[in-house]
């Protein structure tokens, strides 16, 4: 690293989706003249990619595919945001030294979900402790004792509340070592953990197009990235005057609250794709792109979407543009995304994505809704084949039960479902009796 360099970010992950999400917005902002300042790259377990990373200078190629208002766009970007990348399982005094460096505001973090947790069995002497949190609260008090201010932590990790979790868990840390008031204090009012919500389909490295996208760069890269060209980050906080990432033109929101945008991604996206994909796979298709360029299963879709889950959460002109933002994303011709791989656990995502609208929808306009409804259905009859990837217990049960059996498994559905018996099994009779082409038509009809 040359002198000159200015380093004022901390990043612990170095996997696909940073790279396509929060290190392409820093190399645009630097780009467009914005922002002053480089990542660092931590791999936070022993055994990752920081290693490849600096054999090629910290630099790599993204492309960015997708349908963006109907165009379909193809963006290639040869990114240079890294500045270094460290292992701290062997370059541990480098990293540890970053804590002192006045420079550094910013920390990001995808650890995976797993990574966000507190162990408990770690030292403050350790040379790194093994949790990212503890790693964190180890590093924050180099800092703290260095006298230097604390940080914009954006955790990127896929849990409700990402920010107020680590924070915890730091804190956690900061009681186990014993670690004085004032350090504690420290966390609480000199840095700001912000919780965020993340969304960007990132496809990482394209093995089926390698050879080809090489012959567009005309050199070998080892760490080529692809994305779709949708993004969304909602952060809890508001920093535009520090990382003005709106500015840059970048779908970004500040916000005191993340809560209304993860309900309607969870909601509109999610619970599109789970609706959806069961009663597709015992249609005949295998990928969201045959759903979407199927008239009968995209217009299935498309009523869950729009006429039953938006109405139910609120129908407003965001959450219309965000539906049809939805479609054109499952529409991406460059993401073959299989049904069977979005359907694992689909008796869990079944409960968090879609059972909450189909209960509210019947709060709201006195009846249940026949899409989403109908999907149940789809479900229950898509665990009786031998496709479906669940827990043992989960996948026995759901193969041999009865619907009403079914639907009364409180401990599954974390609500009591009597009510909805009936309905979920006449379109399971349906879809034994007729098959799903002319179970859709029917629900369609309605």
């Amino acid at each position: 690293m040359s002198s000159n360099v200015k380093e004022t970010v901390i990043q612990f992950g170095e996997g696909g989706f940073l790279r396509g999400f929060v290190d392409y917005f820093f190399h645009k902002l630097q780009e467009k003249g914005l922002y002053d300042g480089k990542i660092v790259v931590v791999q936070p377990i022993e055994k990752g990619m920081c290693q490849t990373l600096a054999e090629q200078n910290c630099e790599y190629n993204l492309f960015l595919r997708g349908i963006d208002n109907g165009q379909v766009v193809n963006e290639h970007t040869h990114v240079t945001s890294i500045s270094r990348a460290l292992n701290p399982y062997t370059q541990y005094d480098e990293y540890i030294a970053l804590a002192s460096n006045p420079d550094l505001r910013v920390l990001v973090s995808n650890t995976t979900e797993a990574g966000i947790e507190y162990v408990g069995t770690e030292k403050l002497t350790d040379m790194p402790p093994k949790a990212y949190p503890a790693k964190l609260c180890q590093f924050l008090y180099k800092r703290y004792q260095a006298g230097l201010k604390g940080l914009i932590l954006l955790p990127c990790e896929l849990i409700d509340d990402n920010g107020d979790n680590l924070k915890k868990c730091v804190l956690q840390y900061a009681d186990l070592w014993e670690l004085e008031d004032g350090f504690k204090n420290w966390i609480e009012t000199e840095n700001d953990f912000c919780s965020t919500l993340v969304d960007r389909i990132v496809t990482g490295y394209p093995r089926d197009e390698v050879e080809e996208l090489t012959r567009q760069i005309g050199y070998e890269d080892k760490l080529i990235d692809t994305a779709e060209i949708f993004h969304l980050w909602v952060i809890g906080g508001h920093h535009e005057d520090e990382l003005p990432f709106q500015k840059a033109g970048y779908n970004v929101v500040w916000t005191d609250d993340v809560h209304p945008y993860k309900k309607r991604k969870v909601r509109i996206l999610n619970g599109g794709h789970t609706s959806m994909v069961l009663g597709a796979h015992l249609y005949g298709l295998t990928t969201v792109g045959e759903c979407m360029q199927d008239e009968t299963v995209s217009s299935f879709l498309k009523k869950c979407i729009f006429e039953e889950i938006i109405p139910t959460i609120g129908d407003t002109e965001d959450n219309r543009k965000f539906g049809a933002a939805v479609l054109e994303r499952f529409s991406n011709p460059f993401i073959k995304h299989q049904l069977l791989s979005i359907a694992l656990n689909s008796v869990s995502k079944f409960q968090v994505r879609v059972l909450p609208t189909i209960l509210e929808y019947k709060e709201k306009f006195g009846k249940y809704p026949a899409g989403l409804t109908f999907s149940m259905a789809a479900l229950i009859s898509f665990y009786r084949t031998n496709k479906a990837n669940d827990g043992e217990e989960i996948m026995k049960f759901m193969k041999d039960a009865s619907v009403e059996e079914i639907l009364k498994r409180e401990d599954y559905w974390h609500a009591d479902l009597s009510e909805m018996i009936p309905m979920v099994q006449e379109y399971y009779d349906l879809i034994q009796a007729k098959g799903m082409a002319d179970a859709y038509k029917e629900v369609l009809a309605k």
